[in-house]
Formats: structure tokens, sequence, C-alpha cells
């Protein structure tokens, strides 16, 4: 039989609340913080004023020989609480247990959020009255006031209800909510208050209260579902999700920053820094930037895609190693950067392997420089800086050979063309960097490679920055030589910022509109190239056989001024070329023909990229035409409405 990994059993919550109260019952230091606002407490408290049940809650039984996260009191709990080993961990129910500690049992003023999310400090009281009106709304007995204990109108200037005595809590029959595990002091004081006034039916009013009230806190029981001290780390991150399915996704960096955290170590402190010292995060996003840019193009790297690339580092060492002392391919572990690698991660292995880490990320940047990729937002695949940072972490000063740096390359393109990491992709991690590094060394080809496949057809189809392929297509032009129609320059990292380097059409799209040519057929890729800022606004909307005129002339001022030397016919044709677009077709405003040539060029381009010739050529519509099924589904429309 399996083991029973929980039991569950009612506890009371009087119980409950001081054990969060002496640090008996604390919180995993991945829970976030407590955010409740007033409308919500007070909704909760209704709940248990009336015994109606609030839900279970779900703990982790804590041993001090066996914590596996640090910890920390609930918010509010007394400084002694801290010093405290945790008997049990609270995974669900933080925000339930803090609202009801705070405002039940605690005995300083609230800090909450109001519905238009304004911190404000709160008391909580229960009008007596309504609480024990017959079919009365409990929820109307419950409220709150801000921490001087009055309630005031016309800008402050009338007081409604002014509770900052004890005397006006007895007269106002308004009952401190603080006060329901521990009434006996608050009913002597109610008592002297009435008895010399004879009011007899007070007294009997609160005992009513008491009885119908009162009782329902002090009886109040929860089901708690306890979770067994051995129960494994990634049941009880799994639990934890399932149970927490209206906040944040927890992620392996918070889950492993409380793991560490009980060894002694801030991992928190690593990634974000601490101390005024920069952490990792900071250090990657600002490497290798521009001098205008405040981010360069690492700035998307998450926590995770770090620790990722530190498993791939991790798992493939205990593989190599366990190899090498004799063990069989069957008893080999795996490589892998899944989230449970994550999660066995040990604090020694992230130490060791942390800065060659940061080093292989780096290299990356280097990398792709000479990629003239320089921006997010011309990255092609972010999730493929994983492999490609842990790839860079091993082999170090290798990758300077230009044999491995040609096969890198290449490795880099065939991911982007064969659009290899748009899904899920831990398993081509895990078969990157043990093949690649291996392919260096002359070994196979590796499956990014092998099994890269692009499709010529593909090209009528990608229009926005969405598509990797897109974007990889920009960089590759630019990598080849590609000059400014204007300048000559090529793109290197200097020239792309200063003069403001884009993806345009080469056809403008107004002149295109004007011709009756469709969006789907002129905006896609084949249509455009990088060009600076002020080269694009010479092109305007104008065809192709004007704005070269306008730079063969240097007539491109406003009213046909000269503002540039000319062009020479020749040179700027081999501008042009270096594009990959026909100087024939643009010259003749022959879309049709321009479309064909540099839909076969782009091909040709990728094919010696990828290193896998595009043989699939498939004719660009002309208006009227047909296109394919699978085209027109990749398109987003309708076969034959070309």
């Amino acid at each position: 039989m399996s083991k029973t990994a929980f039991k569950t059993n009612p506890v009371a919550l009087e119980s409950l609340l001081r054990q969060c109260a002496d640090g008996t019952i604390q919180l995993p230091d991945f829970q976030r913080s407590w955010v409740w606002g007033e409308d919500r407490i007070m909704s909760l408290i209704a709940s248990v004023s009336g015994a109606f049940p609030i839900g279970a809650l779900m703990t982790l039984e804590s041993k001090s020989d066996s914590i596996v996260f640090a910890y920390r009191p609930v918010e509010g709990a007394p400084p002694a609480a801290k010093a405290m080993t945790p008997e049990e961990l609270l995974l669900d129910g933080q925000q339930r247990m803090t609202s009801l500690y705070q405002a039940c049992l605690r005995r300083d003023v609230v800090h909450t959020i109001t519905p238009k999310n304004k911190l404000v400090n709160r008391w909580f009281y229960i009008d007596i009255q309504k609480a024990i009106q017959a079919n009365a709304d409990r929820d109307e007995a419950i409220f709150s006031i801000p921490e001087n204990r009055c309630i005031k109108t016309n800008f402050d200037k009338d007081i409604l209800l002014d509770l900052s005595q004890s005397q006006h809590e007895f007269e106002k029959l308004m009952f401190p909510l603080n006060r329901v595990f521990d009434w006996d002091e608050w009913q002597d004081g109610f008592w002297e208050y009435w008895s010399p006034r004879g009011d007899t039916a007070k007294r009997e009013m609160f005992k009513r209260f008491k009885n119908e009230v009162l009782q329902n806190f002090k009886s109040y029981q929860v089901p708690v579902i306890a979770l067994a001290h051995d129960t494994s780390r990634e049941a009880v991150c799994l639990v934890f999700e399932k149970v927490n399915t209206g906040g944040k996704a927890l992620d392996a960096f918070e889950l492993l920053t409380a793991m560490y955290a009980a060894q002694g170590h801030k991992l928190r402190d690593d990634w974000l820094g601490a101390d005024g010292k920069k952490g990792f995060q900071a250090r990657l996003a600002e490497f290798g930037r521009a001098a205008d840019q405040q981010v360069g193009v690492l700035s998307k790297i998450a926590s995770t895609d770090f620790l990722q690339a530190v498993a791939l580092r991790h798992t493939k060492e205990v593989r190599a190693d366990k190899a090498a002392r004799g063990a069989s391919e069957n008893e080999l572990p795996a490589v892998r950067a899944t989230r449970q690698s994550l999660l066995h991660l040990p604090l020694e292995a992230y130490l060791s392997y942390r800065y060659e880490v940061e080093d292989g990320f780096k290299m990356a940047v280097k990398f792709l420089r000479q990629q003239n990729i320089y921006r997010v937002i011309d990255l092609p695949y972010q999730t493929q800086l994983v492999p490609l940072a842990a790839i860079f972490a091993e082999i170090g000063d290798k990758a300077e050979h230009a044999g491995n740096m040609a096969k890198i390359t290449r490795w880099f393109w065939c991911g982007i063309f064969g659009e290899l990491y748009g899904g899920a992709v831990e398993s081509r991690f895990a078969k990157d960097v043990v093949e690649v590094p291996a392919w260096l060394q002359g070994g196979p080809e590796p499956a990014t490679v092998s099994e890269s496949v692009f499709r010529g057809d593909r090209l009528l189809t990608m229009r926005t920055r969405l598509s990797a392929a897109y974007k990889g297509i920009h960089a590759l032009l630019m990598r080849e030589g590609a000059k400014d129609f204007r300048s000559g320059q090529s793109y290197d990292q200097a020239v792309f910022f200063d003069e403001g380097v884009d993806i345009h059409h080469i056809f403008p799209q107004k002149w295109c509109e004007a011709q009756k040519i469709e969006i789907k057929i002129y905006d896609t890729v084949i249509n455009k190239t990088p060009l600076s800022y002020r080269t694009n606004r010479i092109i305007g909307g104008v065809p192709p056989s004007e704005y070269l005129a306008k730079l063969e002339t240097g007539k491109n001022g406003a009213g046909g001024k000269i503002e540039d030397p000319p062009i020479a016919p020749a040179v700027l044709d081999s501008y042009l070329r270096s594009h990959f677009i026909s100087p024939a077709d643009l010259r003749a405003d022959n879309f049709t023909s321009f479309m064909a040539e540099r839909h076969k060029a782009l091909l040709t381009l990728i094919g010696n990229a990828t290193g896998h010739p595009v043989n699939e050529v498939v004719d660009v519509p002309e208006e009227g035409e047909e296109l394919s099924e699978e085209v027109a589904r990749d398109s987003g429309i309708s076969a034959g409405s070309a």
C-alpha cells in the first residue's frame, strides 16, 4: 500500500491564531506578503462570526533536523516568534490567517488597503445590535474605523462616531474585534458602565451577543490538511501552486531562494544585488549595451533562465562523472533544465557554476553582436540564449577558434530558421549542451542542425516581429553586408543606433495601396529590409524609381533641394544588391518581378546560413491568384482570397 502523505484534522481557530503569534506556525519564505484589503477582511470576519466555513488550511509538518525551506512569522507577529523553530509551515491560508490574527487577536492597529488600493490603518468592530438582529445580514454588522477610532464627515468637521475611549464603545454598543477571544475584561467594563444606569436590557443584549456571536469565534474549527514532513519538495511546490491559483505563479527561483536561505545563502541577493552591489540581473542587462541604451540585449533574461543554464552545466557534469566511473548508458542520469531539475539543484553546484554561467551569457552578447543583433526586440528567440550561454560557459576560450565559431553560428541559425525554440524547449536545451560541444570535437551534427527545415513558402507569411525567422532574416542581411541606400554604410553597432536603423518597406506601403496590391502580399518580409531613419524618410510613399532618382541626384530635400552628394547609379545598384534586391526591378517599379527574385535570393541567404539549401520556391501570387491552403493558413487568411 502507498503511504498516506497527509492527514486532515479540525483545529480550533483560536489555537491556530495563537500558534501564529508564538511562531509555532510560520510561513515558508516563498510565500508572498500579506495583501488583503479591509473589505475582504470584514467579509472573512462576518463568515466566522456566523459560523460559516472559510475553507481548509494546508500545512507542512516541520522538524528542526529536516527543514527544507527558510521560514518567517506571519506579518505582525511579536519579535519573539522569529526566534522560534516552527512546528508547521502554512502552505495555504496565509491571507486568511494573517487577516484574522491581526484583526481578532493582535492588539495593534491593522495596516491594510482600501478598495482603491490606498494604504490605511484600521480598527475593526462589530455592531452588537445589528449582529443579533434576526434575519439581518451579518456583513452589515462588521465595520472598520480609522486609527484614531473616529469616523468624521463634512471635511472632518463633524464626528459621526467616536470610539476613542472604552466608555464610548460601551455606550454605542460597538465591540472591538480584537477582544473576541478574550472578552472578560471588556465585559466587566461594559457591566460597570451600564449597571449604575439601571439598563438591564443592555446586559441581556450583551449576553445574547456573547452566545450568538462571540461563542462562534471561540468554538470555530478550521479543517487543516497537514502534509508529512518528508513530503518531497516537488509535491510541496505543486500543492502550493494548486491551492494558490488566484495569485502569481510561483517559479523555481522563489522556491530555491527559500531552500538556499535555509542553508544560509541569499539567492535573491545574488540576482538582485545587495549592499550597493549589482546582482546578476543588472550586470547582464547592462552588458554590451550601446552608449545611449539603458539596457542591452540581455535585459529580459529571467532568474529562471540563469538557473536553467546552471542546471544544464551541473547535470551534464554529473552525467560525465558517472560515465567516467564506468556507469552504463542506462545508469547515466539525464542532462536536464526542467523545473524539477532546478528544484534539485544543490547549493554547492549553483555556487560552483554561477560565475561561469554569467560569463557564458556575456559571451552570448558578443556572439549576438557578430550576428548584428543588438536589441531585445530584434532577438529571434529569447529561449535560445539558455543553451547558448551554457555552451559558451562550458567551452570558454575554445569559442574563439574560427572553426568552432562557424559551427556554433550554423547551429544558431538552424534553430531560428527551423523554428525550433518556440514551444516546450527543455529537452532541446539538453540535446544542445550535449551535442554541440561534441560536434566541435568532431562528433556528428547536433539534432538542432540536422532537424532544421525551412519551407520556402514561409516567406510569404512573415509580416511582423512575432516570427523569429522574420527577425533572423534582417539580422542576416546586416551581417552579410547590407549597406544603407543613402549613406552606403554597413550596419555595425554604431551605425545601427546612431542612424536609427529599423525594418522598412522597399516598395512603400502608400504606393502599394495605390496600386491596389493587397496587404497580405506587399507587407511580407520579402518587401522589407533594414534602413536608416533618414533613408526611410527619403523613400516616403513614392515608387522606387522616384526615390532612387532622389538618391542619385541628392535632391531629397523639400522642393527638390539638394541635401546630399549625388550617388552614381552603379554605386547605388551595389547598395541595392547588398540587400539581395534586383536593381532593374526597382528602377522599373516592377513589383511582381522584384518579389519573385527577392524571394529566391532570401532563400539562398537562409540556405547559406543553415547549410541546408532551400529548394521549395513557391511562385509569388499575382493579383487574383490563389494562395496555397498551407500558406493561407499560416497567413491567417482564407485560401482563394488573394
